[in-house]
């Protein structure tokens, strides 16, 4: 079946341009509400981040971080992309590199500083383009000078497997070449204080491995070769002790290990290092080890929505979980004798900088709540009453000694952010979490949304989110599952969708839809509204079509595609790579018949808002045009069963990105009432 073509283009969205609603300030005072990308200085003086206030146009940020106080941010007036990397410098400043060029192709290195005109360190014609930190001693040295020592190591591709190296110095001059390295390079774990030898992961021949570059003289070496078929890496390593953590499938799955690397002793992988279905990732070392003692790791436990902190000791066979609040960890972090700082979101707290005290977390009671609660839909809270501001898991409890949160912001009010907790749900298969907002009787909230996320290699977690906290902020509740295909939950959970888009994982919203509806028309209610985002946009559509008359209230999508065929044909080529991969053109077979939203538009029924930027890099603004056109030919009426916003200059990530602020209104309007704001 050809894709439709618009006769002419749709009339453009009355919405005000982003440059003209959202000027970009020149302020260093900004509320963020979003921020990523966290690196720390090698000292652990300062990090730095990219941010973005209620409008969504991005910012770096430095962070002071004192020693005996709170974190302290300050926004630097530089407009930036989500592609944009920044590094932090012992001394506040930072390094962005963005990408530079008509074509994308190039990157810019920029050195930024408040107050100060932004300086041009660097202009590199590379695809793709890293920052690495120095270690600590190096840094504070290069920093504290103004001569041409580095501050950084540039990694570079272009598309051919090579890595190229360079060293970056602060004082305009050009990247000094270090060396030309066959395959593809990622990682980067110092293994001295002086900046010398950098181990990085080398992907050649298909294997993974952990190299030496050695930076004085441009050549590698060997360091982890467990098996000659092996993938073996290095992911944190203390010079000072020779004490290493390694991730290797060599032992038969991939697993974490130990060693005193250049010991004579063999890697150890202990068994409470693994724990299928669940990601461990080693944060930080504990610094300033005495004598005879044991090295000590905090390690973030990754599962499902949330993520948990443990300490562990080698040489132990347990991990000594942290009584930390529910929610989402960055993954980065740095331990020094200030604490163990490291980023830090809840649906409540917007993302900021946690300062941990490792020892009076250890002595401290457990927290309540912290664990998903196990809930058949049937038996969902049903006592009635709006939900509350400030209810729900992330909530719950006092919080505990050794933890401090600096730098998240409140609401523009002085109101306080919705809270959400997370359920197990019955699904057809097994349970399926979601993230809750709405307290206790969310189920009896007077509007409810079910919200899909994209992907579908992606899920819904226990953070921050803009977008769903507006749309909860008038009393609406929200359930956001993680159904078949979500990332979080094993790889066979999310495999399940693996050449079946639309298959299992529409099972599940159709269920948990069906089984919501169903409650909340025995109480009088209106039936749950759908909200969607690229994959979940497709799939909501798919769900709107095939639930039974009367179960969907309304429904919004954000940049849809129509099929994985029709996304094949007109995306561009890394869409089309990620589609193939994932099985995004095979045809599901079962009595639904193909998953194409133009084949089963005759049965969309339930008020629908479509939203698209022109200049979607990812999903093609020829999607939804398609959409369209299609609801025209069908006799429906545009501004009345369907209402279709184009929003010119704006790309995929159209929520995100400056001026989202209004798209957030219109949605929450739209979901809430069937009329857009």
């Amino acid at each position: 079946m050809s894709l439709p073509k618009a006769s002419e283009k749709p009339p453009k969205s009355t919405l005000p341009s982003f440059a003209e609603r959202f000027p970009m300030s020149t302020q260093t005072v900004h509320l963020a509400l979003r921020r990523f990308g966290f690196t720390f200085a090698g000292d652990g003086s300062h990090a730095a981040c990219l941010a973005a206030g209620a409008d969504g146009g991005w910012y770096p940020e430095s962070w002071r971080l004192p020693g005996d106080g709170p974190a302290v941010p300050t926004g630097l007036a530089s407009a930036e992309g989500l592609r944009s990397q920044v590094l932090a410098l012992p001394d506040g400043r930072v390094l962005v590199c963005r990408p530079d060029g008509p074509d994308g192709e190039g990157h810019a290195v920029v050195l930024l500083a408040a107050g100060e005109p932004e300086v041009l360190l660097a202009s590199v014609r590379l695809p793709a383009l890293r920052l690495l930190a120095l270690p600590e001693a190096t840094a504070t040295t290069a920093s504290a000078s103004a001569s041409a020592e580095p501050v950084a190591v540039l990694l570079g591709t272009d598309g051919r497997p090579v890595t190229s190296v360079w060293l970056l110095a602060a004082d305009g001059s050009a990247p000094r070449a270090v060396a030309e390295l066959p395959g593809l390079c990622g990682g980067g774990v110092w293994l001295d204080a002086a900046g010398r030898l950098l181990a990085l992961d080398r992907l050649a021949g298909g294997r993974l491995k952990t190299v030496v570059l050695d930076l004085e003289l441009g050549v590698t070496t060997p360091l982890l070769e467990l098996g000659e078929e092996s993938n073996d890496r290095l992911v944190l390593f203390d010079p000072a002790s020779g004490f290493g953590m390694l991730r290797s499938d060599a032992p038969g799955v991939d697993r974490l290990g130990w060693a005193l690397i250049g010991g004579a002793e063999p890697v150890r992988f202990p068994d409470c290092l693994h724990q299928p279905g669940r990601l461990l990732r080693p944060v930080a070392a504990a610094p300033g080890r005495g004598p005879g003692e044991e090295p000590q790791v905090v390690l973030q436990v990754d599962h499902g929505a949330a993520s948990a902190l443990v300490l562990w000791r080698a040489g132990e066979r347990r991990l000594r979980p942290l009584p930390v609040p529910p929610g989402r960890w960055g993954g980065v972090g740095h331990w020094s004798a200030a604490g163990l700082r490291m980023p830090y979101s809840a649906p409540d707290r917007p993302a900021a900088l946690a300062t941990l005290d490792v020892a009076a977390l250890l002595a401290a009671e457990p927290l309540a709540g912290s664990a998903p609660m196990a809930l058949p839909l049937a038996l969902a809270p049903l006592n009635g009453g709006a939900p509350q501001a400030g209810s729900g898991t992330a909530a719950a409890g006092a919080e505990p000694v050794g933890w401090r949160l600096d730098g998240s912001a409140g609401p523009g009010d002085g109101g306080r952010w919705r809270a959400a907790q997370c359920l197990e749900l019955a699904g057809p298969a097994g349970p399926v979490e979601a993230v809750v907002y709405g307290g206790e009787s969310w189920l009896s909230a007077p509007h409810l949304v079910l919200a899909l996320h994209g992907g579908p290699a992606d899920a819904w977690r226990l953070e921050f989110d803009p977008a769903l906290q507006r749309i909860a902020a008038d009393g609406t509740a929200v359930l956001a599952p993680n159904q078949r295909g979500s990332t979080g939950y094993g790889p066979q959970y999310a495999a399940a969708v693996n050449g079946a888009w639309g298959g299992p994982d529409l099972e599940d919203v159709l269920a948990l839809l069906e089984g919501v509806a169903g409650q909340r028309a025995a109480l009088g209610l209106e039936p749950p509204a759908l909200f969607g985002v690229s994959y979940g946009a497709f799939l909501a559509l798919l769900a709107a079509a095939h639930a039974p008359a009367g179960s969907v209230a309304r429904c919004a999508v954000v940049a849809p595609f129509l099929s994985g065929r029709r996304l094949l044909a007109e995306a561009g080529a890394p869409v089309r790579a990620l589609t193939a991969r994932l099985g995004g053109d095979l045809e599901v077979a079962d009595a639904r018949g193909p998953r194409d939203v133009l084949r089963v538009a005759p049965l969309l029924s339930a008020p629908l808002l479509v939203v698209h930027g022109d200049r979607d890099e990812v999903v093609p603004v020829g999607q939804s045009r398609a959409l369209r056109h299609e609801l025209l030919r069908l006799g429906r009426l545009e501004g009345v069963d369907f209402r279709y916003v184009e929003v010119a200059g704006a790309g995929h990530e159209l929520l995100a990105e400056e001026g989202s602020a209004v798209l957030h209104e219109l949605l929450a309007a739209f979901l809430r009432t069937g009329r857009p704001a």
